[in-house]
């Protein structure tokens, strides 16, 4: 299970409202794990094991919700994303393309905090952590037609979010 921590806590950032938060529900679901572990049937440690990370977000926000507190991250990336965005070569880029580009991954990541949970949850699990079909309807716990029909309406979602609307552009022009 401990190949699969990095990608735990990801998928736990991407659900909790900032950086402890993600830290304990991690700890909470690795216990949970430890505990578990001989109710475990085989299949994919990481599908079981994300499987508990979401359960265990949903008992803290369920928790939460009764304090009035929304437990979702705006920002979206995790420390060790931003990391690796920051570990890029430096290409010659202009402050102001950096600025642009910083801006450009700003919007990306508000944009995905912005789709609701059940689609934003396919879509991170799989375009972020590279999860089967299979993995993420043994993770979500629906059928493989609803990730699928999930992650499409995700990625739609994202489409008209982000790309110029074809009659803003018009009105752009006038």
């Amino acid at each position: 299970m401990l190949p699969h921590l990095d990608a735990a806590y990801s998928l736990a950032r991407y659900l909790a409202a900032d950086a402890t938060a993600a830290e304990d529900i991690v700890q909470e679901a690795f216990l949970n794990a430890f505990r578990a572990f001989g109710t475990y049937q085989g299949g994919s440690a990481k599908a079981w094991l994300f499987a508990i990370v979401r359960n265990c977000w949903r008992d803290r926000a369920s928790a939460e919700l009764g304090r009035s507190r929304v437990l979702v991250d705006h920002a979206g990336l995790t420390e060790g994303q931003a990391a690796a965005l920051d570990n890029y070569p430096d290409d010659g880029e202009s402050p102001e393309a950096a600025v642009l580009r910083q801006e450009e991954v700003e919007n990306v990541r508000t944009v995905i905090a912005a789709i609701p949970e059940p689609f934003r949850e396919a879509l991170v699990l799989r375009e972020m952590e590279q999860m089967s079909y299979r993995e993420i309807a043994t993770v979500t716990e629906v059928p493989i037609g609803t990730v699928m029909s999930r992650l499409a309406r995700a990625r739609d979602m994202l489409a008209t979010l982000l790309l110029p609307q074809p009659d803003a552009q018009r009105e752009e022009r006038a």
